[in-house]
């Protein structure tokens, strides 16, 4: 089992920058791809970012892109979520995933709170 810890969220005024990072217990992230993922109040929960462990190749939610980078901190074992240009639309808990098809594996941390004030 593969066990999320985010953290890096918290109160930014609209225009600002957050990193998020996303740690894995025990055994690392492996062969996992790993997504960053969003839970606006009152909306589904919806994808953000995502990376692939087999060639490090990224996607973004349309709405990010540009402004959101998707990176592996290899010193640090962790995957970050680098937020910037902010907006008050970002706000979220924003969730840390790790699946694969093979063995099959679906994990999810915590979440951490991202608010952007206008």
């Amino acid at each position: 089992e593969v066990q999320l810890v985010e953290s890096g969220g918290g109160l930014v005024q609209a225009g600002g920058s957050l990193r998020l990072s996303c740690a894995a217990s025990k055994f690392g992230f492996g062969d996992y791809e790993i997504g960053w993922f969003h839970r606006a109040p009152g909306k589904e929960r919806g994808g953000v970012a995502c990376i692939s462990s087999s060639d490090g190749s990224t996607d973004y939610a349309d709405s990010k892109k540009g402004r959101f980078t998707i990176s592996s901190d290899n010193a640090k074992g962790a995957k970050c979520l680098q937020m910037t240009s902010l907006k008050p639309e970002d706000t979220a808990v924003y969730y840390c995933n790790a699946e694969r098809s093979w063995p099959a594996g679906n994990f999810w941390g915590q979440g951490t709170q991202v608010t952007v004030s206008s």
